[in-house]
């Protein structure tokens, strides 16, 4: 049967999201400002900006720099690295941080390198995701014109095991994991030379000792 994979390991949490690591959160606020310092952070840098409101962070669009001035509100020009509602920003432009609901200072096309751009407005906004989906968004929403900084960063390959797991660890996932086939029968239910063809899909009232595998899947494979 094989050990009770499906349990839990120990009392203490399997997954954890290491929110300590993300220091400083994106917002907008009106009016004009100065980036005074360029910062790193978990995904993309972010840039410090000096206004009249005092100092806060915002993602870092790329090809700004320590001393350029960017302006947040209806008013501001369409250029590099300011924040405009998007009934305000052309068609075709690049945008990045664009806010779901008006006012939550960005929650879409936030990670390094990414952007979205602008198909039609009419009564929405359709955006144009990197991933090529399309959604719609309310005219009122603001983002930032140009791409998030710190494109390219996940192209430089992994040489070293401790590396990845670094990384893995900093994301909170699971990792190693252990391909059932490679392991041995009295180990995994999917073990051993002399099983082949076992389906990896299980009932949801599969008993404990049993129950691994994609449990209760509509379906398996990848989407094409």
């Amino acid at each position: 049967m094989g050990k009770i994979r499906a349990q839990k390991k120990g009392k203490s949490k399997r997954y954890r999201v290491p929110k300590r690591r993300c220091r400083h959160s994106s917002e907008y606020r009106e009016g004009k400002g100065e980036i005074v310092d360029i910062i790193h952070s978990i995904g993309r840098p972010m840039i410090k900006v000096k206004s009249e409101k005092g100092t806060f962070f915002m993602i870092a669009p790329e090809g700004v720099a320590v001393g350029d001035k960017i302006e947040i509100g209806d008013r501001s020009d369409v250029r590099k690295g300011n924040v405009l509602p998007l009934d305000k920003i052309p068609e075709g432009t690049p945008v990045s941080n664009i806010e779901g609901v008006p006012g939550d200072n960005g929650s879409f096309v936030r990670s390094s390198g990414g952007f979205g751009i602008i198909i039609s407005k009419d009564k929405e906004c359709i955006i144009k995701f990197p991933s090529k989906k399309v959604k719609p968004f309310n005219l009122k929403c603001r983002a930032t014109i140009g791409t998030v900084a710190g494109g390219g960063r996940p192209d430089k390959p992994i040489i070293k095991a401790g590396i990845k797991h670094k990384i893995m660890k900093a994301k909170g996932k699971l990792y190693p994991v252990t391909s059932g086939t490679a392991m041995n029968p009295v180990d995994h239910p999917f073990g051993g030379k002399t099983k082949p063809g076992i389906p990896k899909t299980v009932s949801r009232n599969t008993p404990p000792g049993a129950k691994v595998g994609s449990i209760a899947a509509k379906r398996t494979g990848k989407r094409k």
